[in-house]
């Protein structure tokens, strides 16, 4: 049976994601974006490898869909990431113009939505899709660096 491209679909596609950067002992977020039901940009945090905060799964994923694109913008295009955005990544995202956001475990502390930050007035978000699976991993993580230390 051909799975679905659904929301769903897509977010175990970002949690893959998130898994190779848990492997390289980097926290577990991963994004891909979307256009007509094919991934056009994949990405993990790479922070600690590259040295680079700037290096969050969804700006490694909207340089790689504009790659692809060969344009800056990401009209028509749907943002799968494992946690809700920070305010920079939400930052590059309302420049980016992407249609679609979609995320699964949200960040109180960190999140665009209480930093308030504003995303493109035509950009639509639906949260809490695989959210268990997404906060599972995140978790794993963090309670295993602190058993390290």
């Amino acid at each position: 049976m051909i799975e679905p491209f659904d929301d769903a679909y897509f977010m175990k596609k970002a949690l893959q994601e998130a898994q190779l950067a848990y492997d390289k002992d980097e926290v577990p977020v991963g994004a891909v974006i979307v256009v007509d039901n094919q991934i056009i940009g994949r990405g993990h945090n790479l922070t600690e490898q590259l040295n680079d905060v700037t290096a969050h799964a969804e700006m490694q994923a909207i340089t790689a869909a504009t790659n692809f694109l060969g344009g800056k913008y990401l009209n028509n295009c749907t943002l799968y990431v494992t946690l809700e955005p920070c305010q920079m990544c939400a930052g590059a995202l309302y420049w980016s113009q992407i249609s679609r956001i979609v995320f699964g475990a949200s960040d109180d502390k960190r999140g665009f939505r209480k930093l308030q930050t504003q995303l493109h007035p035509k950009t639509q978000v639906s949260m809490g899709v695989l959210e268990d699976d997404c906060s599972r991993l995140l978790t794993s993580f963090f309670v295993k660096k602190r058993s390290l230390n």
